[in-house]
């Protein structure tokens, strides 16, 4: 049996080295936050270093943090896939299986965290959009995989079933339902 909140001997994204450039491009961004040119910075970085874990996180808070969920979605969704093929998990979380996890914990139980993470909050966002049936199935497959509900996934499908049970179906007023 596997524990996520294992954290002995577990590398985590942001131990990954990553170039002196990037590395202040970053830096440059967050002293900049809320102009214009912090976006503009972080774009350089991940055009530089596209798959590296710790430039996707940055991007994702930017947008996340800037309300531009949309961004931020596009953001997740490219950070499950370039974790994914590490992982050697399949080419979508929909066919992920316990399997799967197991055999990604082999590889890096950081990496099978972090993947659980970004699928928590690529679903999260999802709701926020109103693609209530998506952020929902990413929830119910976090909490299958996370049996132990380590990542949290729980707490965020009850909050959602209660808001559903409450409201007439998925209504265009329950698009404000975390706002």
């Amino acid at each position: 049996m596997m524990d996520l909140l294992d954290f002995d001997q577990a590398e985590l994204y942001f131990d990954e080295p990553l170039a002196a450039e990037i590395v202040a491009l970053i830096a440059s961004a967050a002293d900049r936050y809320g102009t214009d040119e912090a976006e503009g910075l972080l774009l350089r970085a991940s055009f530089l270093a596209p798959q590296h874990l710790t430039v996707l996180v940055a991007l994702y808070r930017y947008y996340f943090y800037q309300h531009r969920l949309e961004d931020a979605l596009l953001v997740a969704e490219s950070t499950l896939a370039v974790v994914g093929r590490r992982l050697e998990f399949p080419d979508t979380w929909l066919y992920l299986c316990e399997a799967n996890v197991g055999a990604g914990v082999s590889r890096s139980m950081g990496l099978v965290r972090f993947y659980l993470m970004v699928l928590k909050a690529a679903g999260y966002v999802h709701l926020r959009l109103g693609n209530f049936e998506t952020g929902q199935a990413m929830l119910e497959k976090l909490v299958e995989l996370d049996s132990h509900d380590r990542i949290g996934g729980k707490a965020l499908l009850e909050v959602l079933r209660n808001y559903a049970a409450n409201d007439d179906g998925y209504t265009e007023r329950s698009a404000k339902w975390m706002n």
